[in-house]
């Protein structure tokens, strides 16, 4: 029997709690790492004590002068930051707060022009203390604010090199994180709190609906237990061949979605298993999906007539459909902690250790190669692109009602980009009956991009790049921002192709509105759209 899938509920309630690793399969190495990746389960008690420390760390920020702060991080660092600036905004008389999770030079370079540089705050987050696309953002802003200590504050374990730094650079402060927590299991620590308390969320209020979600996934029963009923209901969906879990949020909560896709794919895409989250997908009729959906509605206060229209019609199809209701935007701590215990039981279930992430390693060691060869030689190793027939071709090959696309954008992230790609992917799920994702790069490798590689061979992979009109150099660094984003779109396409994961690369000369439209357009053809 496959390791877990035999685990009683109230048995496996218990373990989860106890902290056993041998829950989740694996060597003595791995049962070492799983018992070091369960602290989230102690998090929001520990730092309900630490609640007023953070709200007068951010008051001292606004009444040092401070006005924004800047996150500096990837994945598990950026995502909780992002989710919480996009479903509260900064309060009254807070700090803004920017997250920089890309290595786009644009990107950088309008970062450093939103704002006076002598009045913001850089966030420097990173567990490992080492992660490339951080330090790349550090190095250049350190140097743009003159290396003034005051405006940095690190997020890190014990005991890295980030934290060390920031001690020789007498930062403001350094926010050391309990080790045993990982990343994408973070948010209820200081990787999502301290950018929390400089916009001014009520952390307190935060951690009390975390932590009574914990005590609820104390049950023993799915009748009790809220985390073990989901994730039992997803496990058991993905075992009848629905493996494709489908979120509608109400607008107010739609950025929820990037953290918990984070969480399910690269917690479970592994082993040629897993649930695929799909966020941002625009909700079609019953006609438009195949029998490998779940769909989970996550509702602030009530849901919209119009949308349980939409879900009643996909149930009476024979879709199951989940339902979540938050009383308000706080009750989201509780969400947190839910999917976290359900992501874990999800594990258990399908027999896979959702605590690491292998693929990602690999994604992020092609691009050390990769860099490496340009330092060697000059330049950077290629993957042709692609034109209209290997899209086709690649399109053609996909399964209706078990396949998924995943749009892979290394280009510069705004509205109007991230508009004509998700028109784009709702033009293609309709044609071709099979889910769509959308991620932009370097941010998916830290999240789907595990999904990609280890999840089932059933994806198919479409990564747009492009050339920049301005290059921004890294301070002590033999690349550029371009060269970095580069190799890493280069690594994930070198990473896809050995794992014999279909992918073309359609490439843009020049960023700008209309010739992604014009690649759009090429993509469609390539479906049979007309």
């Amino acid at each position: 029997m496959t390791q877990g899938i035999g685990v009683a509920g109230d048995d496996m309630v218990r373990r989860i709690w106890a902290k056993d690793p041998a829950l989740w399969p694996g060597d003595d190495a791995a049962r070492r790492e799983i018992a070091n990746r369960l602290g989230w389960l102690d998090s929001p008690a520990a730092m309900r004590r630490e609640a007023e420390a953070l709200a007068a760390f951010a008051r001292e920020a606004r009444q040092d002068g401070l006005a924004k702060a800047f996150l500096l991080g990837m994945g598990g660092s950026s995502l909780a930051p992002e989710v919480f600036k996009r479903v509260f905004g900064p309060a009254k008389d807070s700090l803004d707060l920017a997250v920089l999770d890309t290595t786009d030079p644009a990107a950088i370079r309008a970062a450093e022009a939103s704002c006076d540089m002598t009045r913001a705050l850089f966030i420097v987050s990173s567990k490992s203390g080492g992660t490339i696309e951080v330090d790349s953002a550090l190095r250049h802003f350190w140097e743009a604010t003159g290396g003034r200590g005051s405006q940095f504050v690190a997020i890190t374990d014990p005991g890295t090199a980030l934290g060390a730094l920031a001690a020789e650079r007498k930062f403001r402060r350094v926010f050391v994180n309990p080790p045993d927590i990982g990343g994408r299991f973070s948010v209820l620590s200081y990787f999502g709190l301290v950018p929390a308390a400089l916009l001014g969320i009520d952390v307190a209020r935060l951690l009390d609906a975390g932590i009574a979600m914990l005590a609820q996934c104390r049950g023993d029963s799915a009748a009790s237990n809220p985390g073990l009923a989901l994730g039992g209901m997803l496990a058991g969906a993905a075992a009848q061949g629905r493996d494709k879990v489908t979120f509608v949020f109400s607008p107010e909560l739609a950025a929820f979605g990037l953290w918990v896709e984070q969480l399910l794919a690269e917690s479970l895409g592994k082993e040629g298993k897993g649930s695929l989250p799909v966020t941002g997908e625009p909700l079609g009729g019953p006609e438009v999906y195949g029998a490998d959906r779940v769909f989970v509605s996550v509702a602030l206060r009530a849901p919209d007539p119009a949308v349980e229209a939409k879900l009643g019609a996909l149930e009476r199809a024979g879709h199951p459909v989940v339902r979540i209701v938050l009383p308000d935007l706080h009750a989201i701590g509780a969400e947190f902690v839910r999917w976290e215990f359900a992501t874990s039981v999800m594990g258990v279930r399908a027999g896979v250790n959702a605590f690491d992430q292998p693929n990602v390693a690999e994604a992020k060691k092609r691009t050390q190669e990769n860099l490496a060869a340009l330092k060697a030689t000059g330049a950077l190793p290629d993957v042709a692109p692609g034109g209209e027939p290997e899209v086709a071709a690649m399109l053609a090959s996909l399964k209706p009602g078990s396949g998924y696309l995943g749009i892979l954008a290394y280009l510069p992230y705004d509205d109007r980009t991230e508009g004509i790609l998700e028109v784009l992917r709702a033009a293609l799920r309709d044609r071709l009956k099979v889910a769509t994702t959308l991620g932009f790069g370097p941010r998916y490798l830290h999240s789907t991009g595990q999904y990609h590689k280890g999840g089932p061979k059933t994806g198919a992979f479409l990564v747009l790049t492009c050339d920049h009109a301005t290059d921004l150099a890294i301070p002590g660094q033999p690349y550029s921002f371009a060269q970095l984003e580069r190799a890493q779109a280069l690594g994930d396409l070198q990473s896809l192709a050995a794992r014999g994961c279909r992918a073309v690369r359609l490439h843009l000369p020049v960023v700008e509105p209309t010739r992604l439209q014009d690649v759009a357009t090429l993509v469609r053809r390539a479906a049979g759209i007309r």
